[in-house]
């Protein structure tokens, strides 16, 4: 997988990593975290997986899918603050989509924020196109909601 630079590391998260992918979804997610619990029973699913960028020895980023045979949803993707712009959010997503494709994907979807902008463009440069929306989807702490827009990218074939 991808290193994105001698000092980075991507591979694949497993139980032993639920507690430090928990973490990291605070450390992204503050309004709405998910648990370590809520997340080893995601990654306990069939078709789960997640994959985890290290720099240095610390984790900076995850990605967590669920594959259904053809078809893929991506379900969160967290970069540390102190990591983005740096390429890490790309660098997982690619990878997990030639994952994906290695596995027979041929279509990947997800769910991002309407003012969530810095991810729009980041599923956009990778590719992904608009295919509609869900209303109030997101739940802020303060009591306010954000809409969704329901993303997708078809995969031809492996990615590599």
């Amino acid at each position: 997988m991808r290193g994105g630079g001698a000092a980075r590391e991507t591979r694949r998260a497993g139980a032993l990593d639920i507690q430090v992918l928990a973490v990291l979804h605070q450390e992204c997610f503050p309004d709405d975290p998910w648990s370590a619990e809520a997340l080893a029973q995601l990654l306990a699913m069939p078709g789960a997986f997640a994959l985890i960028t290290v720099r240095e020895n610390s984790p900076v980023g995850f990605v967590m899918l669920m594959q259904v045979r053809e078809a893929a949803e991506i379900l969160t993707l967290a970069v540390t603050p102190s990591a983005r712009g740096e390429g890490v959010g790309r660098g997982l997503v690619q990878d997990a989509l030639d994952v994906c494709a290695a596995s027979g994907v041929e279509i990947c979807s997800l769910e991002v924020a309407v003012d969530n902008q810095p991810a729009l463009a980041l599923y956009t440069a990778i590719g992904f196109k608009r295919r509609g929306g869900r209303r109030a989807y997101y739940r802020r702490k303060d009591g306010s909601t954000a809409d969704a827009l329901i993303l997708s990218k078809s995969i031809p074939g492996f990615l590599g």
